[in-house]
């Protein structure tokens, strides 16, 4: 099969099915995991597809035929999805980040990129994510940390003793990750920990944004920490139904 003709064999098999593996699109198409996986990244960056945990969703998919993120990926696993637009919208986050902020930021893969972006190290930054206070402290930023348990998958801290130390905190900005990001749900994710971790650290910023690329738009997890208009989303693209919204920022 050429390639182009096993492209729009893809698109056609999503826009039937809704969503589809990639194991089954191997078995379909007859190909490895390295061709789907090629394939399915070359789609979703033309807009044709939305590249899911595990395989592909229609770019056109409506509420009723969202996709479902009820499990937690592993935050490496996650880093490598969308990692171009990932990066764009740290850069764009980190510029709004003053001298004299107090910041908050959240566990996750594009919070992680954002960490990676910051230029600002006379600002102090409260984290609930190991591995993004590693990587600000060896920036030779301030950084604090509440107290709590450590999360495997995502190496986020959780737990009472994390939502109580941060009811403690008022932030003058934050930076949050979500799973899933739409104005009929608002912003979800799949875990109850996490969850209440994020709705307590959101609750007590000034001014919080929600960092997610654009396939988290179609996106629902099972458990909500915010209204949709509770935050700022800074995003790389929007589907059409969220054109009118005044609290998305699109990062070209």
């Amino acid at each position: 099969m050429l390639a182009e003709e096993r492209l729009n064999r893809i698109v056609a098999v999503v826009d039937e099915r809704g969503t589809v593996t990639s194991a089954e699109l191997m078995e379909l198409l007859n190909a490895s995991e390295s061709t789907v996986r090629r394939d399915l990244t070359r789609l979703a960056q033309e807009g044709r597809i939305v590249k899911v945990h595990g395989g592909a969703a229609s770019a056109g998919a409506t509420a009723a035929r969202r996709t479902v993120v009820s499990v937690d990926q592993a935050v490496g696993e996650r880093h490598e999805l969308y990692l171009a637009e990932k990066r764009r919208i740290a850069r764009f986050a980190a510029t709004l980040i003053g001298p004299s902020d107090f910041v908050y930021i959240d566990a996750g893969s594009t919070t992680g990129c954002l960490a990676d972006a910051i230029t600002e190290h006379s600002a102090t930054y409260v984290t609930n994510s190991v591995e993004i206070a590693h990587a600000l402290f060896e920036k030779g930023c301030r950084v604090l940390m509440p107290a709590g348990e450590i999360k495997t998958v995502t190496g986020a801290l959780v737990g009472e003793q994390t939502v109580e130390t941060l009811r403690r905190f008022r932030f003058t900005i934050g930076f949050f990750g979500t799973n899933g990001a739409t104005p009929d749900a608002g912003f979800t994710t799949p875990e109850l920990g996490e969850a209440l971790v994020k709705e307590t650290a959101l609750a007590h910023t000034l001014k919080p944004y929600v960092l997610c690329d654009s396939s988290k738009l179609s996106a629902v997890s099972p458990v909500a920490f915010a209204a949709f208009d509770d935050a700022v989303v800074i995003t790389d693209a929007v589907p059409s139904e969220l054109d009118s919204y005044s609290n998305v920022i699109v990062v070209e």
